[in-house]
């Protein structure tokens, strides 16, 4: 699921892209630049300027719903966590040694029991 939605995503942002760069903006854009107004006659009387809109409002819809989809989803499985709970995490499984209680000494410096010789 998660490759499908990528893909899907990846697919709209491209075709996203290129109707953007499509579209005539005040100076003129790519749009006439590629032809002129040969885009006129091949989308209609109108021009291009309807389609691509439409075009563009609609890949812009399926782009944010897979982007929020493809959040949500990798999301799932993480737990929050802080970069403080991370460090003393770390410094527990370095040093592999009981904790001990206030007042009391390490397991490793306990006094030996005097010897009866």
């Amino acid at each position: 699921m998660h490759t499908l939605l990528l893909v899907i995503h990846l697919i709209a942002c491209l075709l996203l892209v290129g109707a953007v760069l499509m579209q005539s903006g005040k100076g003129g854009g790519l749009g006439s630049a590629m032809g002129g107004g040969g885009g006129e006659t091949f989308f209609g009387g109108r021009g291009a300027a309807p389609f691509l809109t439409r075009a563009t409002t609609v890949l812009a819809v399926v782009f944010m719903m897979t982007s929020l989809s493809l959040a949500l989803i990798s999301g799932k499985d993480r737990r929050a966590t802080s970069a403080i709970e991370k460090a003393m995490q770390q410094e527990q499984k370095t040093n592999q040694q009981p904790v001990s209680r206030p007042g009391e000494l390490p397991v490793n410096q306990m006094p030996e029991a005097p010897s009866g010789k």
